[in-house]
């Protein structure tokens, strides 16, 4: 026969294993889902750029230099890889929506300080844009 104590100890312990399982598979949601909080998306700052300057990077069949006007007082280098659904010449004066707070990366030994938001499906590519001009260097939120 099985004491009160020890059958105390038991179920305890069982409790304790299904919390610890239930707190993984709540873990694994969230990494699944990838959620952040509203104070962490804050803290990304999209703005309206206006794309100055376009250049094909030689040697990449995916990637363009530009020169986006932010509204800062000097442009950002933007090294994007969207050659394979837009040209260069196509992109200058055209605004788009830019994460402004990414850290500098090097792409192909060139600075970058940027990132072009755009969409993706088996359709192509798309930047996403304002539906109509917004003045540069306007907050996304």
């Amino acid at each position: 026969m099985t004491s009160p104590i020890n059958s105390n100890t038991s179920f305890n312990q069982d409790v304790r294993t299904l919390a610890k399982a239930e707190d993984k598979k709540e873990e694994k949601e969230e990494d699944i889902d990838n959620l952040i909080t509203i104070d962490q998306f804050f803290e990304t700052s999209l703005k309206i750029g206006q794309i100055v300057e376009a250049e094909e990077v030689p040697k990449s069949k995916k990637l363009l230099k530009l020169q986006v006007d932010l509204g800062e007082g000097r442009n950002r280098q933007v090294i994007a890889g969207i050659k394979e659904f837009y040209s260069a010449a196509e992109l200058i004066g055209t605004q788009a929506c830019v994460v402004a707070n990414l850290k500098p990366a090097k792409l192909m030994g060139m600075l970058s300080e940027g990132m072009l938001l755009a969409s993706k499906d088996e359709d192509g590519l798309c930047l996403i844009r304002p539906e109509k001009p917004k003045k540069i260097g306007s907050k996304i939120s």
